[in-house]
């Protein structure tokens, strides 16, 4: 699976949750090359929800991937189990790479969720953008196990 993955997503992690993400880039690497780009999170405070969507949204929108194939995480977006999601990165590498876009704590704007080609859901659940991050890189890794045919027990 030697594949380009590109995240961009609002915010940045907090400190606990950083050895995870770390612990899963590390696992990737020799798989695969993932960046990650932060852009910033818009303050909630005096900001109405269209404001902090529409300001996160345009961030998001300069920082977008270059990855030909970008998926908008969003809890609505269509589920896949990790096989099925294995076999959709699969198409997106073979194109060239697969980019992911995580929006802030409100969600993702209207014009980010329209630009992006795919809409996916990591959990039917409501998952705190940062943890969304973590699970993400565990699937991608996961996704990367199944591809080559390999055991996954971590």
């Amino acid at each position: 699976m030697a594949a380009r993955v590109e995240i961009v997503a609002v915010g940045s992690l907090h400190r606990d949750l950083e050895p995870a993400a770390q612990h899963f880039m590390d696992l990737l690497r020799p798989h695969a090359t993932v960046s990650v780009r932060e852009v910033k999170e818009v303050n909630l405070r005096g900001r109405s929800a269209a404001e902090v969507l529409r300001d996160e949204g345009r961030r998001l929108l300069a920082a977008w991937p270059q990855a030909p194939v970008v998926a908008a995480l969003v809890v609505e977006g269509r589920a896949l189990d990790s096989d099925a999601f294995a076999a959709w990165l699969q198409k997106a590498f073979e194109r060239g790479g697969a980019g992911f876009v995580i929006g802030g704590s409100l969600g993702l704007a209207g014009e980010v969720r329209t630009r992006a080609a795919e809409r996916l859901s990591l959990s039917a659940l409501t998952l705190p953008h940062q943890l969304a991050r973590v699970v993400l890189l565990e699937q991608i890794f996961r996704a990367g196990k199944i591809l080559r045919g390999e055991p996954y027990h971590h």
